[in-house]
């Protein structure tokens, strides 16, 4: 396993990123556990949740299963976040200095552990100043309970009013934001990377295989993530390009799930791609992609399947 830097920090992580948000919702917890054992045994150390996330469920079997020790939690770079509530009274969302501090204990507690590593913002939140959310998260640093801060679903320009309002303060600010993108979602091309790429932020794709779209979307699915309706519909809108997609990645002898996630590995500005596995069987196919290497023509015809916005913001619809 070739570890990465997130960002521009000097913390390492592997170049996949075990999201979990089936566990609980999706997958048992026994399942949810053998998935976390395999992950730990391949060399995957970066785990993704969220305290919303089966209702707070997902945090909790995570923690149960940090609670069986064997060097589990020391091993593992632990990602979660903050900002939706898991009801409507007034305080118990967004990110007030109380929320963020309410809801990092909760974490805390679920997960059985006494600091988190990545601390997500999950959204941005117009109507708190940037000096409330960095006064919070800096005493969470200086309290020990989280050691970094990232962003998630942010703008380019949120990215930038953030950082430049930690660096006002003196604070090291994000250093990794999870963004929508994948092969058939390349907004993010335009502003996003390039304010990731020139701040130093890490860029964590998440959806990298589109719901399941990029996963072998045309097979037949009675189940899991493509048996829903939504995604049935966008697959017989996309059914050109997924079949494209899918003689494509039969000619190269790799799995789609494999080429989609190592479209993104070959993005200098992307650390690590967030895969959702529901099943241990899904998760060992995602591992595979680490041993793809597309070369400029591959890549080439992929973006011409999937064609992206033209670049970054502003060549990309200006002279």
């Amino acid at each position: 396993m070739e570890y990465r830097a997130l960002g521009r920090t000097g913390l390492r992580v592997s170049p996949l990123c075990l999201g979990t948000m089936n566990f609980g919702p999706r997958t048992s917890e026994a399942d949810s556990f053998s998935i976390m054992d395999a992950a730990l045994h391949d060399g995957v150390n970066f785990f993704d949740t969220a305290n919303v996330y089966g209702g707070g469920e997902t945090e909790t079997i995570v923690g149960r299963w940090f609670a069986q020790g064997g060097e589990r939690r020391q091993k593992v770079v632990l990602a979660t976040k903050v900002f939706a509530g898991r009801d409507q009274w007034p305080n118990t969302s967004r990110l007030s200095a109380r929320h963020i501090r309410d809801a990092c204990e909760a974490s805390l507690r679920r997960l059985q552990t006494d600091h988190i590593d990545l601390y997500q913002m999950h959204h941005v939140d117009r109507q708190t100043p940037w000096d409330e959310i960095w006064q919070a998260m800096d005493l969470l640093v200086a309290q020990g309970k989280v050691i970094y801060v990232g962003s998630s679903n942010f703008a380019g320009w949120h990215i930038t009013a953030a950082i430049e309002a930690a660096r006002r303060r003196g604070s090291v600010g994000l250093v990794s934001e999870q963004s929508l993108y994948n092969l058939t979602a390349r907004t993010v091309e335009l502003e996003v990377l390039p304010a990731c790429q020139a701040y130093g932020v890490g860029v964590l794709p998440w959806s990298p295989l589109g719901g399941g779209l990029l996963g072998g979307g045309l097979k037949t699915a009675t189940e899991g993530r493509r048996a829903d309706e939504r995604v049935q519909a966008r697959l017989e809108s996309r059914g050109d390009q997924l079949e494209g997609f899918e003689k494509l990645c039969a000619e190269l002898g790799h799995e789609p799930a494999q080429v989609a996630l190592a479209w993104l590995l070959a993005n200098p500005a992307v650390t690590a791609p967030i895969v959702g596995p529901r099943t241990s069987e899904q998760f060992t196919r995602c591992l595979g992609a680490l041993e793809v290497s597309l070369d400029d023509d591959v890549l080439a015809a992929l973006d011409k399947l999937f064609p992206g916005p033209g670049g970054a913001a502003p060549e990309a619809y200006a002279w």
